[in-house]
């Protein structure tokens, strides 16, 4: 390796849960090895020694750097090493030469070195991604808690006629309120006795009221730590019209704790899916809906645009102005959304993300 030693090398990782595998090429584009390392701190670290033996380092292409390459990115950028977001090989070349951890570590290197792909990774390192695991958690009690609200109102569809009277046709809170303050049922013997049913069927529901309401506790105590995150974060979005704490969150996430990655308004709007794409051809001169991008972003414009078309006058009056020019509902939505999204981007670029860690009140 010391004949490489003053050499400028560009390198790339397949990264996995267990082990990332890293190729090293030359600025010239010649393969000088491959290697695979585990995993932890140790192994991250020598990772890039290894390909530092080689020569200096111009950049490395990492896949998956917000999963399984998430640790190898902090790593690489605390050891001052420039990182790039690469795609996964295109289907056309896996056809070609195969699929191997070794081959797709070497694509990754290409692709850096052609600069097939300029993304800076999120850093992943400060309150965005607080938020992040937040919502994570949020999201995952939202399923849970509708999976035991929608598995009560079933035990009540089918449960004895006394139960199902009295608790039918009322909301779910009034139902876990008046199941909770009832007494806890004997665990019943197993009869074919009506009563039997009735005592199982009464346990049964008590349990799933439980759980709603335990879950619903956590989504409130969630939705608590969330608010004051992003009132540290960045507050001034939320005094924007149309923009509530979950909203705000989603579009905090999408741009991530390093937002200063996007160059421009315009790649935020790209990031959104918001942006129209070119698809003119000969003397056709069009542009076309953008279907890429994050589509919780995306939804999360949506969500300002359809508030404000119904509450906020100057977008009212907007609205009603391009409607008389001709313009269709959907068309003056994706008008709104591009318009909120160089909105948005503006107090993004301005946020304060470096904070400290915060708890619920």
């Amino acid at each position: 390796m010391s004949s490489f030693a003053l050499q400028d090398i560009v390198g790339g990782v397949d990264t996995h849960k267990d082990a990332h595998v890293a190729a090293v090429i030359t600025s010239t584009g010649r393969l000088l090895g491959t290697e695979s390392f585990p995993t932890t701190g140790a192994g991250y670290a020598a990772l890039l020694g290894w390909m530092q033996a080689f020569g200096t380092v111009l950049r490395i292409g990492v896949e998956g750097t917000s999963s399984y390459g998430a640790g190898l990115t902090r790593s690489l950028r605390r050891g001052g090493v420039t990182v790039v977001e690469v795609n996964r090989p295109n289907r056309q070349l896996r056809r070609q030469r195969g699929k191997s951890d070794a081959v797709d570590a070497e694509a990754a290197a290409r692709a850096a070195l052609a600069q097939a792909s300029e993304r800076v990774p999120k850093s992943q390192d400060g309150a965005v991604e607080m938020l992040r695991l937040v919502r994570l958690q949020r999201r995952s009690a939202i399923d849970a808690r509708t999976q035991a609200a929608n598995q009560l109102h079933a035990v009540i569809a089918s449960a004895p006629e006394s139960l199902r009277a009295r608790l039918r046709d009322r909301s779910i809170a009034d139902v876990v309120d008046e199941l909770r303050q009832q007494r806890t049922p004997r665990v019943p013997r197993v009869r074919s006795a009506a009563s039997e049913l009735r005592d199982l069927t009464r346990l049964i529901l008590r349990g799933l009221a439980a759980r709603w309401s335990q879950l619903n506790a956590e989504i409130h105590t969630l939705d608590t730590y969330l608010k004051r995150l992003i009132e540290q974060v960045a507050p001034a979005l939320l005094t924007r019209p149309g923009i509530g704490p979950e909203v705000a969150s989603t579009l905090l996430v999408a741009a991530g704790d390093n937002p200063d990655r996007l160059r421009n308004e315009r790649s935020f709007a790209a990031l959104c899916g918001v942006a129209p794409l070119d698809a003119s051809s000969g003397r056709q001169q069009r542009h076309r809906l953008n279907r890429g991008g994050n589509r919780d972003a995306n939804r999360a414009l949506w969500v300002i645009a359809f508030v404000r078309w119904r509450m906020h006058p100057e977008t009212k009056a907007y609205a009603a102005r391009r409607m008389s020019e001709g313009r269709t509902k959907l068309e003056i939505l994706r008008c709104l959304k591009r318009y909120i999204a160089r909105e948005v981007f503006k107090l993004l670029r301005t946020a304060c993300v470096n904070v400290p860690h915060a708890t619920p009140a």
